[in-house]
């Protein structure tokens, strides 16, 4: 099992839908929240993308010399930068932090965000769209010299002259609930993400991709988005998540859910149907609660309870084949402590290693010259 943790470039505070206790995330706290996720041992941190959030690649980048053994999962966005930019993107990072990096690709679900960055297409042409990017990335990642000729991308001789460290490219996740977006998973990704729904609707979802995972002949991992309010008894942590939407009212969630109606998200549909912006009713399944999702776009589930309550249920989803488990909380800070002090103790972890096998090869600076040249060569 992998856990993972979360830096809030949106903002963070200690309830939701209020200015009351809230945080600026400035990269002094992101630092911290980065530090100490590293320090506890979590394996990695998600990096979020949107309007809604500071850029995810330059906050990302700005703290691997923060941390030693943290990952970050950060997002590549088809449509909204070019599969040769973002190869090369990924390509320093990862050989900036020494072989740290994860990509988290992300299609897209908001008609209104999407057309600020001078997006049009319809849902089925995104995802056309995003396997198009694919093929050209994964190629150029694995130093293929690309011509492709597509209908929504065109690419001559591209190529990524440094290339990354981990081989054959660093590992690809990807989220998306939609037919289109289960395919895109099986062609093209290292590890598939649900939000966090009820087990038995995860497992539904694990066997499709497998069963479309083996009719291409690939092999498909699994992880889950999940929020966690963890405390060291069950009326604890209810009590926390009651807290933590003291300050939602009707009108919140109204104008909430207007938002996030707009969005063509199948994924974001299935948290919707959870909670049904009804606050009475938010518990909808064992310690699996809806509350965040009443306001909150995306991952809008939580699991509630004390220590082995919890890690009880984590166990339950690895057992239908969830591998990695990207969680947070909300102070992002003080709930990357109580989780891992609470739930690492009771949990089958993958324990974190330092990456010391890779190395930078010297080669020169690359002047008016198109190709890499071999090691050891004049430039």
């Amino acid at each position: 099992m992998e856990v993972f943790w979360f830096i809030p470039l949106h903002g963070d505070g200690r309830y939701l839908g209020t200015a009351e206790g809230a945080r600026a995330v400035d990269f002094d706290y992101m630092r911290q929240i980065a530090q100490a996720a590293d320090r506890l041992g979590y394996h990695g941190v998600l990096v979020p993308t949107g309007k809604a959030c500071e850029d995810a690649w330059v906050a990302a980048s700005s703290l691997i010399g923060a941390t030693r053994r943290l990952k970050f999962l950060v997002a590549i966005r088809p449509g909204v930068m070019s599969p040769s930019t973002a190869a090369r993107m990924a390509s320093t990072f990862d050989r900036l932090s020494g072989g740290r990096l994860l990509i988290n690709v992300v299609t897209g679900g908001d008609p209104h965000e999407l057309g600020g960055d001078g997006i049009f297409l319809t849902h089925g042409e995104r995802y056309e769209q995003t396997d198009e990017f694919m093929t050209v990335w994964r190629r150029m990642m694995q130093g293929e010299e690309v011509n492709f000729d597509g209908k929504y991308i065109k690419v001559e001789a591209g190529e990524v002259l440094f290339p990354a460290l981990q081989k054959p490219y660093p590992p690809i996740y990807f989220g998306g609930s939609s037919p289109a977006a289960l395919q895109i998973a099986a062609d093209h990704v290292d590890c598939y993400l649900t939000w966090g729904e009820p087990p038995s609707e995860v497992a539904a979802k694990i066997a499709e991709v497998r069963k479309l995972a083996e009719a291409r002949g690939t092999k498909v991992t699994f992880g889950i988005r999940l929020h966690v309010i963890v405390r060291e008894t069950n009326d604890e942590a209810w009590a926390a998540a009651e807290r933590l939407i003291s300050h939602v009212d009707e009108k919140t969630i109204a104008e909430a859910q207007r938002i996030l109606a707009r969005y063509d998200s199948v994924g974001q549909k299935r948290m919707g149907d959870l909670h049904k912006g009804d606050k009475s009713s938010l518990v909808i399944s064992p310690n699996l609660w809806a509350g965040i999702g009443l306001v909150r776009g995306g991952a809008g589930t939580a699991l509630v309870g004390d220590a082995d309550t919890v890690a009880k249920r984590m166990k339950e989803y690895a057992e239908l084949g969830i591998e990695k488990f990207i969680l947070s909380g909300y102070p992002h800070l003080e709930e990357a402590y109580r989780a891992a002090e609470l739930l690492f103790p009771r949990l089958p972890l993958k324990q974190q290693e330092v990456q010391t096998d890779y190395s930078i090869q010297a080669s020169g600076e690359l002047v008016a010259y198109n190709k890499r040249p071999k090691s050891g060569s004049a430039t």
